[in-house]
């Protein structure tokens, strides 16, 4: 029987994956449990239906991401900190606070998406990577000043 998956499932396949599998264990398992339903003409333009909907949201997405890369992109943000003997910074500066600098600049951007390889605790420029979607990556500079 053929099987059209509604979620992933340990060891056959992954959602939207067309199955072929025994009556028994597709009407008995899968569909039972909501993980698949029967395979029909009906059933496959409504999973492709689907899948262009998430396509153009992904779509959509990345395109706004771009704008968002375009604008930052190449962009110094600067972090007053307080420095000690020799230009020694007291504390770091983290992937919050950077967030947060651009949420005042009117960028919502997680913290997640903000890469840092070392902590930022130099006076100077550092370049820091934001990885927005798997597509759209791209570097931004901090820089600390007394």
């Amino acid at each position: 029987m053929k099987v059209i998956l509604l979620k992933d499932v340990k060891k056959q396949g992954k959602k939207d994956d067309i199955l072929d599998v025994s009556d028994g264990y597709a009407n008995n398992y899968l569909i039972k449990n909501g993980l698949a339903v029967p395979y029909s003409k009906r059933s496959k333009e409504i999973l492709d239906g689907e899948i262009k909907v998430r396509e153009d949201a992904e779509a959509a997405k990345v395109a706004e991401f771009m704008a968002i890369k375009e604008k930052l992109a190449n962009q110094e943000l600067i972090f007053k900190v307080k420095v000690g003997k020799n230009d020694q910074v007291f504390g770091t500066v983290s992937s919050k606070q950077i967030s947060e600098k651009l949420k005042e600049m009117g960028y919502k951007i997680d913290k997640k998406a903000i890469k840092i390889d070392f902590p930022i605790a130099s006076l100077g420029t550092t370049n820091v990577e934001i990885e927005l979607h798997k597509k759209v990556k791209f570097i931004i500079k901090i820089v600390l000043v007394k």
